[in-house]
């Protein structure tokens, strides 16, 4: 009799044991009942019918998964090899069990047919220049697959894209291309705005011929800090025109008009 008294115990304990189950605050337990699903339990302690009951946990924490590197033809039938990673979480665990075998590898599955597809459908320039625009995409087309499995996708970031070595090549030469391009433009600009003052102060030399004379002198006293033994510098024959004689001057200038003609 006591023997039986301390088996039933014994058997009620292992029952027991068996019908306690804990889940941590970032888990829940799917559980079935004779294959039937009964709901999502926790956190915390709960019980279960032991031999008739089967829990299944989920976690759901964010999971981070990779997805590997695709070869994708771009839109102007560039070859591109693209790496991408996805955050997702289960926000139902009784469809992420009941609905799909395996949600973290059917979300792997998806986020790498949509890779290809969606950037398939772009060409090379909007891949280096809109990788914004194309995550927020790829984000929005993966979280409405993923939906039905109770698995919300909340972030998709393209980390890398890989060029062939001659579209690098092609890429280097037309962007030093254009720096020379930039180079030549911005020498032109520069020669336009020296001429443009140059013409404006001939406008203003013409007006007051003061202003040369200032400037001459101007010349001579940056001309005086040469280290030299031999300066040579022009004379404007306005300076010393006060100095020779009318007749001469005259004779001078007649002179220079029969040389004008001459060359003519």
């Amino acid at each position: 009799m006591i023997v039986a008294i301390v088996g039933i115990i014994i058997i009620a304990i292992i029952i027991l044991a068996m019908s306690i189950k804990v889940v941590n605050e970032y888990e829940r337990g799917v559980v079935f009942r004779i294959g039937r699903l009964v709901g999502a339990k926790g956190p915390g302690l709960f019980f279960i019918i032991p031999l008739l009951d089967r829990i299944v946990k989920i976690d759901l924490r964010v999971v981070t998964m990779d997805v590997p590197s695709q070869d994708v033809i771009t839109r102007d039938n560039v070859t591109v090899r693209v790496n991408a990673v996805v955050y997702f979480r289960v926000v139902n665990p009784e469809a992420s069990v009941v609905k799909v075998m395996n949600h973290v590898k059917a979300t792997s599955q998806i986020s790498q047919t949509t890779l290809r597809n969606v950037l398939g459908q772009h060409e090379l320039d909007e891949l280096l220049s809109q990788r914004e625009k194309l995550n927020q995409t790829l984000q929005s087309i993966i979280d409405e697959q993923t939906d039905p499995w109770g698995v919300k996708v909340s972030i998709v970031e393209i980390k890398d894209v890989e060029l062939p070595e001659s579209m690098r090549r092609s890429m280097a030469a037309q962007a030093e291309a254009e720096r020379v391009r930039r180079a030549k433009i911005i020498h032109a600009e520069g020669e336009l705005q020296a001429s443009e003052k140059l013409a404006h102060a001939g406008r203003i030399i013409g007006e007051e011929p003061v202003t040369l004379q200032l400037r001459y002198l101007q010349t001579l006293t940056e001309i005086s800090t040469e280290k030299t033994n031999t300066l040579v510098f022009p004379v404007p024959i306005d300076l010393i025109s006060m100095f020779i004689p009318k007749d001469r001057l005259d004779a001078f200038a007649k002179q220079k008009q029969i040389e004008t003609k001459d060359t003519k």
